[in-house]
């Protein structure tokens, strides 16, 4: 095949986009929709901050594609403005909690906020964490100023290395002479706080607030905004929006999903050389966004996780033909112990591997069924629903990153 040809020709053809990062997660538009009084809500909780005054600690909830983040970011840059405008000493600072590399230990993630503040050759590993602590205070203790962490997808931080986190970021503004935190914790799960230590629950909960899922009405209008600056006019077919939010609709309102599913579609319509996005192309995008979705809950999932499914991937692979593909929790568990024993991994109790599978059952990855033996107590019959031209890719991806 003649490249250059190829890409020539790509070169010559009209795209459908006139901007496509309209369409991304990560854009921030000039207006939120449908989110005026959560906004204000937030801004008077944190405008404290721009009078050198800690505001209080808050927490933020709502499922997915809800506005929660959009909505911090949108506040954040507009104090960040002002701030710089007025010269007042505030520093927000935004951590993704999810990101591997970045918040998997309490020591990258304190390094990561540390890089935050421009200080980039602390070592990835090595320091003892007292140190990197020690680090951090005298960084941002050097003037008085107020700085508002955001870690978002925090009930991420205590999945991977429980809630001693969260109480030792509580306690850091008794260690400051000068500067204050104020920790902004944003999560999808709705009754996250409810499992935490009492002391981080007051400590971290100062102000809760609920972001509601958007209907099925409102997706439409965020899309046809957005859609006005994203594609030439006349390339959407009728119906393709409203397609888009009745899918999102389905899955409790999530804009986000809508918004990828508008972009994917484009994308799609746009390699076959279509001269518009066809209701069609919806369900392709669908259809490679569940692949997507499998694929980056195996990556971004902690390491015992990955051990357990892993296990089971195996215990598939050698039970092929042999009784439709089962087999039983005590089956999984011993794997895991030798899997643990052969990547140096401290094992878990049995109970905690119940709790992982009903988590991996939850996700959709396995079919758990709970089964009678009788006497013998109740256990769970094990099948994998990963979609078979995903399983040696899903396996490929946990191979890498357990080191196996």
């Amino acid at each position: 095949m003649d490249m250059n040809n190829f890409f020539e020709n790509y070169l010559e053809r009209d795209s459908l986009f006139i901007n496509k990062s309209l369409l991304l997660s990560s854009y921030l538009p000039e207006e939120v929709l449908f989110r005026g009084d959560l906004i204000q809500e937030i801004a008077n909780i944190l405008a404290p901050a721009l009078r050198v005054e800690k505001p209080s600690n808050l927490f933020v909830y709502g499922k997915t594609g809800t506005g929660k983040t959009l909505s911090l970011k949108y506040i954040l840059k507009s104090m960040s403005e002002i701030a710089k405008k007025r010269d007042i000493p505030i520093k927000p600072v935004y951590i993704n909690c999810k990101l591997k590399r970045v918040a998997d230990t309490e020591y990258r993630l304190i390094a990561q906020i540390i890089k935050e503040f421009g200080k980039t050759d602390v070592p990835a590993t090595g320091l003892p964490t007292d140190e990197i602590y020690n680090i951090f205070y005298s960084l941002v203790d050097t003037k008085k100023q107020v700085v508002l962490l955001v870690l978002d997808e925090i009930d991420q931080l205590t999945k991977k290395m429980g809630d001693g986190i969260l109480y030792n970021l509580t306690r850091i503004n008794s260690e400051l002479k000068n500067a204050q935190i104020a920790l902004i914790g944003i999560s999808n799960n709705l009754v996250f706080a409810e499992n935490l230590d009492p002391r981080v629950q007051s400590s971290l909960s100062e102000e809760e607030l609920i972001f509601p899922p958007y209907n099925a009405v409102q997706i439409q209008d965020i899309l046809r905004k957005r859609a006005q600056g994203a594609f030439r006019p006349d390339a959407i077919e009728p119906g393709v929006i409203e397609k888009c939010s009745a899918y999102a609709a389905r899955e409790h309102g999530d804009a986000r999903r809508a918004l990828d599913l508008l972009r994917i579609a484009g994308e799609l319509s746009e390699r076959e050389g279509k001269k518009l996005v066809e209701e069609d192309y919806i369900d392709l995008a669908n259809n490679k966004m569940e692949r997507d979705k499998i694929l980056d809950i195996v990556d971004s999932e902690p390491k015992q996780f990955q051990l357990v499914l892993y296990s089971i991937i195996q215990l598939t692979k050698k039970a092929k033909g042999e009784d439709g593909d089962k087999f039983f929790t005590g089956d999984v568990y011993n794997y895991y112990q030798e899997l643990c024993g052969d990547t140096k991994t401290d094992p878990l109790t049995q109970r905690r591997i119940s709790d992982i599978l009903a988590e991996i059952d939850m996700l959709g990855l396995i079919n758990a069924k709970v089964i009678s033996k009788g006497r013998h107590g109740r256990t769970r019959e094990i099948k994998l629903s990963i979609p078979s031209n995903l399983f040696d890719k899903v396996e490929a991806m946990l191979v890498d990153s357990l080191g196996i």
